[in-house]
């Protein structure tokens, strides 16, 4: 009976979710000879060409997509038998790991994640960010990660098999200290434009709406400064430098931990938030109880 070594499976599958043997290397910190080999011999013992080049991009064969679907199928199963074992694991806390997209406000975040520690049974939370989605997902596809927090679904050119699942949306708040926000509210968003503002950095999904939205309303807001890290935004917000943004929905948290006030709100702004996992059908306890109070009370209005 001929046997199948998955770890050269295993190789193939990086290589191929990756697009090339550099990047395959980096992640899973082998040397590209040792990966190019170990893929020669699958090869061999399929009897078939995995890959083709395409200039210095490696393409998949045909039946180089046949093997990448079984891999798939083979190393998510793999995945469900450690939750598995971990959800059997008695008194132990059951382990979430989540990826948290660089460009989401922290307070959503926290508030996301809240329903994990309220859980019967203890949840140690592992979370990883300062990278964009796309830098988790090839963790997420080695079950590295139990899902990742983001403010758009998975790309299409994501070469990972991801569901995302919406947790909810919701509107735009405006902020600024009290003397600025006093100033800014009468003839809004009229009063906007020239006003001293704060941008999230322009690869965030907020960024290109607002973009969008002031240019609907024919408002050039003053740009003092752009951040991809929206904590710090609201630090420099907090200070007084400029008028900031943030979800409508944490706007009382936002207050409170900023001593800002609301110059008014906008609900055309449009702020989705997702949970990304390489299941369809939710299973981790902890992702299940995040998804479901994220839509049934934080979002539930």
């Amino acid at each position: 009976m001929e046997w199948l070594n998955y770890h050269h499976l295993l190789y193939f599958w990086v290589v191929a979710r990756e697009g090339s043997i550099a990047r395959a290397s980096a992640e899973l910190r082998l040397a590209k000879p040792t990966i190019s080999g170990q893929i020669h011999q699958l090869e061999h013992v399929l009897g078939e060409k995995l890959f083709t080049r395409r200039g210095r991009l490696l393409v998949l064969t045909e039946i180089g997509r046949v093997a990448y679907e079984y891999a798939e199928e083979i190393f998510s199963l793999g995945g469900e038998l450690l939750d598995a074992v971990k959800e059997r694991g008695g008194s132990k806390p059951l382990r979430l790991n989540v990826g948290v997209a660089d460009v989401l406000p922290k307070l959503i975040v926290r508030r996301l994640l809240e329903p994990a520690f309220l859980l019967e049974r203890p949840v140690r939370v592992i979370c990883r960010e300062d990278r964009p989605v796309e830098g988790f997902m090839g963790e997420l596809a080695t079950h590295g990660l139990d899902m990742v927090l983001a403010d758009a679904p998975a790309g299409s050119g994501v070469q990972v098999r991801a569901f995302s699942h919406l947790l909810g949306e919701c509107g735009t708040t405006f902020f600024a200290t009290p003397q600025l926000a006093r100033a800014r509210r009468p003839g809004f968003p009229r009063s906007l434009d020239g006003a001293p503002f704060l941008l999230p950095g322009g690869k965030s999904v907020l960024r290109r709406a607002l973009d969008q939205w002031f240019s609907s309303h024919a408002v050039r807001p003053a740009v003092l400064a752009e951040f991809d890290d929206p904590a710090l935004m609201n630090i420099f917000g907090e200070d007084g430098v400029g008028i900031f943004c943030g979800p409508t929905v944490i706007e009382g948290d936002v207050c409170r931990r900023h001593g800002v006030k609301v110059i008014s709100r906008v609900k055309a702004i449009r702020q989705r938030f997702f949970a990304i996992s390489v299941e369809r059908r939710l299973k981790h306890p902890a992702v299940v109880a995040i998804c479901e109070a994220a839509r049934q009370e934080l979002f539930a209005s």
